[in-house]
């Protein structure tokens, strides 16, 4: 792959110089000045590439951009223009890029690898090292993993962190295990049983991907001097005319965009997915075989890691005891049908298991009262919803969540369903109303709801359902 800069022209005053994979957006005024607008990949927050000052600094120092014709020796992509820093040459033509995008040897390119001990992510981990980079194994410690020991089903537990090291043995890169248990508590589990208690359904893997390993072990890599930290998540990052962008992987089946939608956009910058672009599991497994990993026949992780038996309500218990308070189920009159052991226990859209029989059609969970400890149950017509009430939203679309208003997006409010039309309607920077064009069934607040361009495959971000009052 060949990297020219290029510089692209915008309007007669502004102009887009792109290098590396970075891009920012530049304003020259008639004097000739030149100063940054926006936040920017390109100058914020870093050291340019060829100078030695920081942005700030960057106006007065002498960022020169100039009109010229082309000629043999200087040639970008876009419009034909020339872009000087200090009297030299921003990127110098035909400079070669290696396959996670920066300019210099894969040997002197260093990548911090997330490993879940799953064949995914060693995969990622084993085709890095045979490239020649620099491979840095990570693996965290989340959580007490003795129940979940012997246990396939789950990420992270013991058996995973021997796996994610004899993988980094064999391909002879280090690995270390990082004890991130409090941490995990505090920004994980805490919140999940909270939200149990108070009635949602959360998904604890997004807050994992968003507080722990996309914000603690990122800053780690940082601190480890990584040029950017790589993961097993099957997603694609692509880079737009703004900068890096977010789009569903190949295999829509192993598709994870749902679960990283907060993904910040200095995140997204610095993060690589190595597998999103592939068409299926099996090209994973394969791959796993050609490197001779022990794990490439290891099952996919299916449950919760802290959650290892799929006992939801039990790791709630323990969490928050005596919370598991018996109460009343009850249909939408509030005429009492049955009792129940607890809230917890249930979730909308729930059928089986509520211990009511001799009913002409079945009753659903469609809502629970945690407050009066009520399971409200109601014919399956009362599941479905349209309008779907958002708050903290991350938004990586183009321009500001405000900026034009109401828009025609698709969404996902479940992780396994495709994308469905919707219309979102911004009410401030972090808060909106969808309306789905289609009624969706079992819409419950604490699962998420992520944007997508209906044209592409491009995420823009999500936010949280909850009740709107």
């Amino acid at each position: 792959m060949t990297a020219r800069t290029t510089v692209a022209f915008l309007d007669a005053t502004q102009h887009r110089v792109s290098w590396g994979g970075r891009s920012a957006r530049v304003i020259i005024d008639p004097s000739g000045s030149v100063t940054d607008r926006g936040p920017s990949i390109f100058f914020k927050n870093t050291f340019h590439p060829f100078s030695g000052f920081h942005d700030k600094d960057m106006a007065q120092k002498g960022l020169m951009i100039c009109v010229a014709w082309p000629c043999s020796c200087f040639r970008f992509s876009y419009i034909l223009y020339k872009a000087f820093l200090i009297g030299h040459i921003v990127m110098p033509l035909d400079t070669k890029l290696n396959s996670l995008g920066f300019a210099k040897p894969p040997s002197e390119t260093r990548v911090v690898v997330a490993m879940s001990g799953g064949v995914d992510s060693s995969v990622v981990a084993a085709q890095l090292a045979e490239e020649g980079y620099d491979v840095v194994g990570v693996t965290l410690q989340l959580y007490d993993h003795g129940a979940a020991l012997a246990k396939k089903g789950a990420c992270c537990a013991g058996r995973d962190i021997h796996d994610a090291r004899r993988v980094a043995e064999k391909m002879g890169f280090p690995h270390y295990v990082l004890d991130y248990e409090d941490a995990f508590k505090e920004a994980v589990m805490d919140e999940f049983a909270d939200s149990y208690l108070a009635g949602a359904t959360p998904v604890p893997c997004i807050r994992c991907n968003e507080r722990v390993k996309f914000k603690d072990l990122l800053e780690t890599a940082k601190d480890l001097d990584a040029d950017c930290m790589a993961t097993g998540h099957y997603i694609q990052r692509m880079m737009g005319d703004e900068g890096a962008e977010l789009h569903s992987a190949a295999d829509p089946t192993k598709d994870q965009s749902y679960f990283l939608f907060s993904t910040k956009q200095e995140q997204l910058d610095y993060l690589r997915f190595p597998l999103g672009h592939l068409k299926s599991k099996d090209e994973t497994r394969a791959l796993a075989q050609k490197y001779g990993l022990s794990v490439a026949d290891k099952p996919d992780s299916q449950d919760i890691c802290f959650v290892p038996d799929g006992n939801y309500a039990a790791v709630i218990e323990k969490l928050r005891p005596g919370a598991a308070e018996p109460g009343d189920i009850v249909d939408v009159d509030g005429k009492v049908l049955a009792q129940h052991n607890g809230v917890i226990h249930y979730t909308i859209g729930q059928r089986r298991g509520l211990g009511i029989g001799g009913l002409a059609d079945p009753l659903y969970v469609v809502r629970l009262d945690v407050d009066k400890r009520h399971v409200i149950v109601g014919p399956k017509t009362m599941l479905a919803t349209r309008m779907v009430p958002l708050r903290e939203i991350n938004w990586i679309g183009a321009g500001g969540l405000m900026d034009g208003g109401e828009r025609q997006i698709a969404v996902k409010v479940r992780s396994t369903k495709p994308p469905i039309e919707a219309i979102l309607r911004p009410i401030s920077d972090t808060e909106a109303e969808v309306e789905l064009l289609v009624a969706e069934e079992g819409v419950s607040p604490g699962q998420a709801c992520v944007f997508y361009d209906p044209d592409s495959s491009r995420v823009l971000g999500g936010g949280w359902i909850w009740r709107g009052y």
